[in-house]
């Protein structure tokens, strides 16, 4: 029988199937942060259960480290308290952990990929929706609950329904200036945030084998946003290129095993998809959202839409958003004044992104009216950075890079946007709140986040390339 390669990766890890319930599947990594870990920790020791398999976990901070001052004790109690819960409770449980300040440590979804621990063919979750990341190198990975958590470290399986699949197929070549990140607000433009509700989204076609593997994982990461269980990309040389030689990926003999295995990890040919989707290349431009969620997106050079062929309900929560945004039906966005611009997370945080951020400001200034966050998704990025000489590019330019963490991307540590200020960040959310009680946050590529953080407004990266 023809298989996706879900399938092929889904029934490799089946326990045992429950009749007329869910899966029980086996999971090869769990990945641990302070915020949703806490509660399954205790729920262990309620118990006096021990992790059954701790070699197979990983914890580390990262959405309440501060990006300053990480050597010195975190001012804010409740980012304090959740930090040192997780260092004890790795402790206590015999777990790998990489605390702050740690060579390894960084966001959980840079990390994992870049040190060799994610791999082609495993299952992966983690208590963060954008577990999805890990996808990009063709494992099975997803966001999972607290509850659940405690299920993985127990038992080191989950109990799951199956979701159904999906295949996006990006047909032709990206245009100047379109990066993963573009493509990924460009489906859900079209999409809408629950497009892929209940689905597995595997991405494929041209323009996806044609994406860096920080490209994929940028990708992958945004599945999420569409209302997908996860994403998906067939491991191939690209991927096995990225991984040779990292930390935690096999080594001589176990290297040609695993490659072995890892190149049998695609869809068949006549394989079936619950759905197809097809988008061509061509047809996608450097996007920015305008709303307050991922799927109120458009080309930056585009105005945004008007209320014209909306159901009321569609009326209504759209004028709520333009409300709060502070924008009108119709409007062009290119040339309107922002205040700050981010550039990380798990989203956009790794080296490429730099890279792609400090090609626009070389040999330009940060405009005075932008305050920057430049926030590396990990120690290993940030080594990278210094490595390339892009420190001393961005210095020149008037940039300051950040220690590592999750940072703006969500109002948790002390990185937050102001009430009533706009933010071009290369993060994954722009909910109302989300960068930091009222804030209004524009989604956009690294491209496009350096050229407002250059001319002080939005603009269309391409005119500064």
């Amino acid at each position: 029988m023809a298989n996706t390669l879900f399938d092929k990766i889904w029934d490799a890890h089946i326990v045992q199937k429950v009749e007329d319930g869910p899966t029980q599947l086996y999971i090869d990594r769990l990945y641990c942060h302070e915020v949703t870990s806490p509660q399954a920790f205790a729920g262990m020791r309620a118990r006096g259960l021990k992790c059954f398999r701790p070699e197979r976990i990983y914890c580390m901070p990262d959405h309440n480290t501060p990006t300053h001052d990480q050597d010195k004790p975190i001012e804010d109690p409740v980012s304090k308290a959740q930090v040192d819960a997780l260092a004890k409770n790795a402790a206590d449980f015999g777990l790998t952990h990489f605390g702050m300040m740690n060579k390894k440590n960084g966001i959980i979804h840079v990390v994992g990929p870049e040190r060799g621990l994610t791999l082609p063919g495993m299952t992966i979750v983690c208590g963060d929706s954008h577990t999805s990341t890990h996808g990009a190198m063709g494992a099975v990975a997803f966001g999972i609950g607290t509850s659940e958590v405690e299920m993985v470290m127990a038992s080191q399986c989950i109990l799951q329904a199956r979701p159904k699949t999906m295949r996006i197929t990006i047909d032709g070549k990206l245009g100047k200036g379109v990066t993963a990140k573009d493509v990924a607000l460009y489906m859900m433009s079209k999409m809408t945030t629950s497009g892929a509700t209940g689905y597995f989204v595997e991405y494929a076609g041209e323009a996806i084998r044609s994406l860096t593997m920080e490209g994929r994982l940028t990708l992958c990461n945004l599945s999420i946003e569409m209302g997908a269980r996860g994403g998906m990309i067939a491991p191939d040389e690209v991927t096995f290129e990225y991984i040779k030689g990292r930390e935690y990926a096999p080594k001589g003999e176990e290297w040609d095993k695993a490659l072995a295995y890892w190149k049998t990890l695609k869809s068949d040919d006549d394989a079936v998809f619950d759905k197809e989707v097809r988008y061509d290349a061509a047809d996608i431009q450097p996007m920015i959202t305008y709303g307050t969620n991922p799927g109120m997106g458009m080309a930056v050079t585009s105005d945004i839409p008007t209320t014209e062929g909306m159901s009321e309900v569609e009326k209504g929560s759209f004028e709520k958003s333009m409300q709060y945004m502070g924008f009108q039906p119709g409007e062009s966005l290119l040339g309107k004044k922002v205040d700050y611009v981010f550039l990380g997370a798990c989203t956009n945080g790794r080296i490429e992104d730099f890279r792609a951020f400090a090609s626009i400001v070389k040999g330009r200034k940060k405009a005075d009216n932008i305050t920057a966050w430049l926030v590396p998704g990990s120690w290993m990025v940030d080594e990278q950075i210094r490595q390339e000489g892009l420190d001393k590019v961005l210095e020149e330019a008037g940039f300051e890079i950040r220690q590592p963490g999750c940072s703006a991307c969500l109002a948790m540590n002390d990185d937050k946007i102001p009430a009533g200020k706009y933010s071009v960040s290369t993060s994954n959310r722009n909910f109302e709140g989300r960068q930091g009680p009222g804030s209004r946050t524009l989604l956009a590529s690294p491209l496009t986040a350096a050229a407002a953080a250059v001319t002080g407004v939005i603009t269309d990266p391409r005119t500064l390339m």
